[in-house]
């Protein structure tokens, strides 16, 4: 589906923005990872009306190119807008490095939040001044990371360690929380950070805080305990502030929908939702080409 035309998306954002406070938030990951960031979302604003996309068949974001992740995320846009959303929170690490400013320069009215690794609150939080960041290789080898760390690096004199997390997202995306084979991926990750001294670890991929208590269990059996972090509850926030300050909140609280696309398999978005959230909404498989696709 190709972005629409600079007529249709002043169109879409007028009606979307500025005239329907009503409107659903649109937020969208590779893949179920974003479920993290919509649970925060769905609690602290429970009268908000949701539209959850799950780009899972073109996953994982980890291993394409930033030039794939930006059409990708475009496209995903566009078709957020054609369901007339107020608002976009881009629940993925990945796409929020390599896109978000492709995103609020296609679409600078439209209220655009994203999520980033919390290196500033691990900082805050350390005890030994060293903290590791669990995240994908794309997300630890954008500049937007770069320059985020070298930036608290320097305020903080803490030292981060980052540790690309090859395969794990995808052992989340299959719902195997607990196997052994994921337990093994987390110790790879893990146990050299312990061994480094760390005793923070930044959750840089909205897949992570899924595996939160598998983590917390490896750590512990070095007989190292950490402080996780994750930024979902701030995202939210982040969220609720944009919206107050536009005056974008609804005026009907027990209209607010759930509801999602998927490009990947309905029943495993479905799936997801029961098992991580607890939710049954009304899921639709879509086709969401790019120019290049």
């Amino acid at each position: 589906m190709p972005p629409p035309s600079a007529t249709s998306r002043s169109t879409l954002l007028n009606s979307a923005t500025s005239d329907n406070a009503d409107a659903p938030i649109g937020i969208f990951d590779s893949g179920i990872g974003g479920l993290s960031v919509l649970r925060h979302i769905h609690a602290l604003l429970p009268a908000e009306s949701l539209i959850y996309f799950a780009d899972s068949g073109f996953a994982p974001y980890g291993d394409k190119s930033e030039a794939v992740i930006v059409q990708r995320a475009l496209a995903i846009a566009a078709f957020l807008l054609e369901h007339q959303v107020k608002a976009i929170v881009v629940a993925c690490n990945t796409a929020t490095a390599a896109a978000i400013a492709a995103l609020r320069a296609r679409y600078p009215d439209l209220p655009v939040v994203g999520v980033e690794p919390g290196l500033k609150p691990a900082a805050a939080q350390t005890q030994s001044g060293v903290v590791g960041v669990l995240a994908t290789e794309r997300t630890l080898a954008s500049q937007k990371f770069i320059a985020l760390q070298a930036q608290i690096a320097t305020a903080s004199g803490v030292q981060f360690l980052p540790q690309a997390c090859a395969g794990l997202a995808d052992q989340i995306e299959k719902g195997a929380l607990q196997s052994a084979e994921t337990a093994s991926l987390i110790r790879r990750y893990v146990d050299p950070l312990l061994a480094q001294g760390a005793d923070t670890l930044v959750l840089g991929c909205t897949h992570y805080p899924f595996v939160q208590s598998l983590i917390e269990q490896v750590a512990a059996s070095q007989g190292k305990p950490v402080k996780l972090i994750d930024t979902g509850a701030a995202v939210a926030r982040q969220l609720q502030r944009l919206l107050e300050n536009l005056a974008h909140q609804p005026s009907v609280p027990a209209t607010a929908t759930l509801s999602a696309f998927t490009t990947g398999s309905r029943t495993a978005l479905l799936g997801a939702f029961r098992l991580l959230l607890n939710l049954q909404p009304e899921v639709r498989q879509v086709t969401v080409k790019t120019s290049d696709a």
